[in-house]
This record gives C-alpha cells, sequence and structure tokens, in this order.
C-alpha cells in the first residue's frame, strides 16, 4: 500500500506542477435564437480573474468584480469593456445588444446578451467579433459556437483573427 502511493504521487506530480505551471487564457460564447422572443441569445463565459486584471489594467482601477465589494462603477467599467471588444453584426451590419445581466460560477463570470426583435427569416448571417481580453492576453482565444435553424459552427477567434460568422 505505501508503494502504490509513492508511485501515485510520483506519477501525479509532474501532472500539477505542468498544470500550476501554465494558464489557459480561453471563452466560451454560445449564440442561439429563441423563437418564442424573435431574439438573439447569447451567453458567454470568460475567467473572472483576467477580466479584473484586464479592467484594472485598462481603466487604473482596484475592480472588485465579482465580490461582496462590487460598486457601481465595477459594473459600469465592465459593460463599457464588454461593448469596446464584442459586438454581434446581422446581414454585416453591426445590432445593438442588451445585456440581460451576469453571474458568477466559482472562477467564471457568465453574461447573458440578447438582440431582440431580429426577424429571422430576413437574416441571412449573424456574427460575432470578439476582442474580449485580447488586448491583455496574447494567448487568449474566445471560442464562439453558433446554433442558430438547423446550423451549427464553432470558431476559434484569436487576436489576428476576431470575427466569426454563421451565414444562414
Amino acid at each position: 500500500m505505501k508503494h502504490v502511493k509513492k508511485v501515485l504521487v510520483l506519477f501525479l506530480l509532474p501532472l500539477l506542477a505542468f498544470t500550476v505551471a501554465h494558464k489557459f487564457y480561453i471563452s466560451v460564447t454560445n449564440v442561439g435564437y429563441s423563437e418564442k422572443d424573435d431574439a438573439l441569445q447569447i451567453i458567454t463565459r470568460v475567467f473572472l480573474d483576467d477580466m479584473v486584471a484586464v479592467l484594472n489594467e485598462r481603466y487604473g482601477i482596484d475592480s472588485k468584480l465579482g465580490t461582496e465589494e462590487e460598486s457601481e462603477m465595477d459594473r459600469e467599467y465592465f459593460e463599457k469593456y464588454l461593448r469596446s471588444k464584442f459586438s454581434v453584426e446581422i446581414n454585416g451590419e453591426v445590432v445593438d445588444y442588451n445585456l440581460l445581466g451576469k453571474k458568477y460560477d466559482t472562477d467564471m463570470l457568465i453574461c447573458y446578451l440578447e438582440v431582440p426583435k431580429i426577424n429571422l427569416p430576413e437574416v441571412s448571417s449573424v456574427a460575432i467579433v470578439n476582442e474580449v481580453l485580447t488586448d491583455m492576453f496574447d494567448e487568449q482565444q474566445n471560442v464562439v459556437h453558433f446554433k442558430i435553424k438547423d446550423k451549427k459552427k464553432s470558431f476559434v477567434l484569436l487576436k489576428s483573427d476576431i470575427k466569426g460568422m454563421l451565414n444562414l
């Protein structure tokens, strides 16, 4: 039994050391369509500590986003940053979206966005431009999954390739 524990420790130690030494910079965005609401519904997830770091760096604030001390200023700077780095295009035109809300799940910030009244029969393309966190982390990857009608498509957006588009 003692020998098994030693072998297990020797096997797991290098794996743990590798995961601690390497940090992933990734966000995941899901884009769907609600027939009931005639709206694009978007959920985007980013690591909370990365978002706090970029707000601190970009705006020179000591953001408390995701803590009990989160202020209105934190929320305003977050929304300002999001709107400057994340956009939605329908038929090649940038459209407004509503930030319906956000929540925190462990180390993740989850945002709920909606583009209302899109009249899907007249939509030929939907695109997401996502530059979130690429200004701070060169390795940032922003994954976008589209599922609209019966069409599915996924993209990995990078600092050099910021747009993913689904043609309908």
